[in-house]
């Protein structure tokens, strides 16, 4: 059983993602917070496996709780919730230690997040570098993203069709959990990958 800390600010979120958490056979609730500080004490007493943590929180933004919480409990898996696109703020939460990103627009669209939270702390446990989990050509693909390259010059690069660069594409969004460019790029760039598919060593 995965034990899952909610912090967010807004009530309606907050309660609606913790009734879909409840509702899921292998997650169990164990905390609500509405605010960082909160966040962080709560995650003391819990003990929670995941935290799905908001970006933007009062007294406490969500990069500095997340940052706290992971100095006392380093193997927390910490699922940020935000639907800003500010890129600097995306990369603080994860240069803090955040897992994995969720952009929570709607309601409609919590229960994916919720799912995604146990694939987070699953995969956190069991596949300590992810990037091993991609074949030789796929990290081609996501370094020549990470480069800005649209789907057309990276196929033209590499020599395949664009087509097959998109089924590389959906197969790399998939195995690490991600659903557009932009958060495969953010996530690339926190695993080590450089422009050209080159691991930083």
């Amino acid at each position: 059983m995965i034990r899952v800390l909610i912090a967010d600010d807004h009530g309606v979120v907050r309660d609606g993602l913790g009734r879909l958490v409840e509702a899921l056979p292998d997650m169990e609730l164990v905390g609500l917070a509405a605010d960082g500080e909160e966040a962080v004490s709560r995650a003391r007493e819990a003990e929670p496996d995941v935290i799905l943590m908001d970006l933007d929180m009062p007294r406490l933004d969500g990069i500095e709780a997340t940052r706290q919480v992971l100095a006392d409990r380093p193997k927390t898996a910490v699922l940020v919730l935000t639907s800003f696109s500010d890129r600097p703020r995306i990369m603080g939460a994860l240069e803090a230690g955040a897992d994995a990103l969720g952009h929570l627009v709607g309601l409609d669209v919590l229960e994916q997040v919720a799912r995604r939270a146990a694939r987070t702390v699953l995969t956190a446990r069991a596949e300590p570098d992810p990037l091993e989990e991609l074949s030789a050509r796929e990290r081609e693909v996501l370094g020549l993203l990470l480069e800005g390259l649209p789907n057309k010059l990276i196929a033209r690069r590499l020599e395949i069709t664009e087509k097959t660069v998109k089924s590389h594409l959906t197969r790399i969004f998939r195995e690490i959990g991600v659903t557009d460019r932009t958060q495969a790029a953010l996530w690339a760039e926190r695993h080590g990958l450089t422009p050209g598919a080159q691991k930083r060593r």
